[in-house]
């Protein structure tokens, strides 16, 4: 028999987890920031390095969503197999 308990609340992070992900986040971008805008180059060469280091972190961000909604999906087809599977199985077991 399936467990029906819901599996989301074994996916939750601690607060101190979280904060810690977003302020080295944040860290990271005002460092590389800082980095560019006291660099010895022209203003050319800064421009290039800021808009590298912005698509860096927005190809980040979104390969990880993707990543996470390819993972949902596919909980969600196995859980749907699952509610199958046992159908099935409680069908044939009514016809035994």
């Amino acid at each position: 028999m399936m467990n029906h308990q819901d599996p989301s609340i074994y996916n939750q992070n601690s607060q101190g987890w979280m904060f810690f992900v977003k302020a080295a986040f944040v860290l990271s971008v005002v460092a590389m920031a800082v980095a560019i805008v006291f660099l010895p180059v022209t203003v050319w060469i800064k421009g290039y390095l800021a808009m590298g280091s912005l698509m860096t972190v927005t190809t980040s961000i979104m390969l990880s969503k993707t990543m996470r909604d390819e993972f949902e999906a596919r909980k969600l087809v196995n859980r749907l197999n699952e509610a199958r599977t046992e159908q099935y199985l409680k069908e044939v077991d009514r016809a035994a």
